[in-house]
């Protein structure tokens, strides 16, 4: 009996499993990865909701937070963004459908506290952070920092703050990341005027909203760019990428008007169409009649975003002479520590209170006065006091979260570090001898040695020396080069320079 023949094992089988071939395929998979880390905060909402004190599990968190950020995509303009306390009194209405039984308060903490999340109160940084993998051109696997934002705060033209959402949260509300703009809002005119010609005014209401959506991200862009020039002129290119840009946004806002003219007037045949009595008919008119508020609102941004591009050429010529001409400021600033603090903590307190005094007279500023006319005042003493609470309101649970310890180098190996170049004034050394001291000690430590001696090649000596620093570590280049296995350049000469305390103790008594 003869045994059977061993089965064909396909090719792709054979050897070690390769990655998705090309670089391609996988920006394809990572723009699905970031694609999901933005709607990421939107579930942590309800699973985080356990943890408040008290009965939450009946609200749908992450529904709220895409109303959120619905309303202030649609509230902020091209100069301003949302206020935030109308995104929560828009959003109660929706909060307390969710749970109507509970007391009016209950839904505004919930409100807040799902705006607060959005804006990521509690981080350094207010942002969000998630960690995907790709592939490198030689197969490695390479983990990469998405970092993004959904609400952010910006400040206003009158001073406030107020709130704008970000292109991540927007592609949120659309269903889509990184997608071209020009592209995407061609795609969805398109889409939106099919959808009518057929009489599907539900799914075309949802593409005119999708329409909407990308008309502002559009302005986010030109505002961001606009904003930058009014920073640093040098920053942003405007030999090339900018005009480009404003030609094709020019391009893309008339086209867009003909084509949403076109559409309000194929709309309104279709609302008109309509015959009053059929309950069907009802919802068809309803639905038309939205869509024209959508579509005359995008008409309405188009037209702010075709006005703010004619302006940024005159914008740009303006702060390019603003910029150029301006004339530099000739005061240095404070050093606080250096020339105030460190001065006046040996001194007794009749003698420190007399420069704290002239230091906060001057340095608080002007104090604008209560009531600036007689009608505010008038207003002021008129109004009957608000009764409060003995102990005031009722103070949230924070939601406290440990931030992680992503340094590279730990308290010992500085240790460490210092230890090496804590050098004898009259004994430097070359950067050579201290990376190979260091590399017997520990792999990691050459690294730090090698950054701590180029910072010292440009030492804060003036800093320093107002601090009352004895000692300052020093670098100099004198033309060697650097033999190393890991590190290349110039061989520094490393050592340690004496300061002198005694005359930096005379200069402070003296300014006092």
């Amino acid at each position: 009996m003869t045994s059977p023949a061993p089965a064909a094992v396909p090719p792709q089988l054979n050897g070690p499993a390769r990655p998705a071939p090309g670089p391609a395929a996988d920006e394809g998979l990572a723009r699905r990865l970031r694609a999901l880390a933005c709607t990421a905060p939107l579930h942590d909402l309800d699973v985080r909701k356990a943890n408040l004190a008290g009965e939450y599990s009946g609200y749908a968190m992450a529904e709220v937070a895409l109303a959120a950020i619905d309303l202030v995509t649609l509230n902020m303009d091209f100069d301003t963004g949302a206020d935030h306390e109308q995104i929560v009194a828009r959003l109660l209405p929706r909060v307390a459908a969710q749970a109507p039984s509970r007391p009016t308060a209950e839904h505004g903490r919930v409100a807040r506290w799902v705006l607060e999340n959005l804006i990521n109160v509690g981080s350094v940084d207010r942002g969000f952070r998630a960690v995907y993998g790709t592939f490198g051109p030689d197969g490695a696997y390479i983990r990469r920092d998405y970092d993004f934002k959904l609400i952010e705060e910006v400040p206003g033209p009158g001073g406030g703050v107020y709130l704008r959402t970000t292109d991540e949260a927007v592609n949120v509300l659309v269903g889509a990341l990184d997608t071209d703009v020009t592209s995407a809002q061609i795609a969805a005119e398109v889409k939106l005027e099919v959808l009518i010609n057929r009489g599907k005014l539900a799914d075309a209401q949802l593409a005119a909203e999708h329409a909407r959506y990308r008309t502002v991200q559009y302005a986010e862009t030109l505002r961001r760019t606009l904003d930058a020039t009014r920073r640093n002129v040098r920053a942003v290119d405007w030999l090339r990428t900018v005009p480009d840009m404003i030609a094709e946004a020019l391009d893309h806002v008339a086209d867009r008007y003909r084509h949403e003219n076109a559409i309000l007037t194929n709309i309104r045949k279709v609302r008109d169409e309509a015959e009053a009595g059929d309950e069907k008919t009802g919802e068809h008119k309803r639905r038309a009649a939205e869509l024209v508020d959508i579509v005359k609102d995008c008409i309405r941004r188009h037209t702010q975003l075709q006005s703010r591009l004619l302006e940024a050429g005159p914008l740009f010529r303006a702060e390019q002479d603003r910029q150029a001409f301006a004339t530099p400021t000739s005061r240095s600033g404070l050093d606080l520590y250096g020339q105030l603090l460190a001065p006046l903590l040996p001194l007794p307190v009749e003698q420190a209170v007399r420069v704290t005094d002239a230091y906060f007279a001057r340095g608080a500023g002007l104090r604008t006065p209560l009531a600036v006319r007689l009608g505010d005042l008038a207003d002021i003493l008129l109004t009957p006091t608000a009764e409060r609470e003995h102990l005031g309101a009722e103070m949230p649970e924070p939601d406290l979260i440990a931030t992680p310890d992503d340094s590279r180098f730990s308290e010992e190996q500085l240790e460490s570090a210092m230890a090496l170049l804590d050098l004898p004034p009259d004994a430097p050394r070359r950067l050579s001898g201290l990376l190979a001291d260091a590399r017997r000690q520990d792999s990691e430590l050459p690294y730090l040695v090698a950054l701590l001696a180029v910072h010292a090649a440009s030492p804060p000596v003036g800093t320093a020396y107002r601090q009352g620093e004895p000692r300052l570590l020093f670098a100099v280049d004198d033309g060697t080069e650097l033999t190393d296995p890991e590190f290349g350049g110039t061989d520094l000469i490393v050592g340690t320079a004496l300061l002198d305390t005694v005359g930096m103790a005379a200069g402070r008594l003296e300014a006092v």
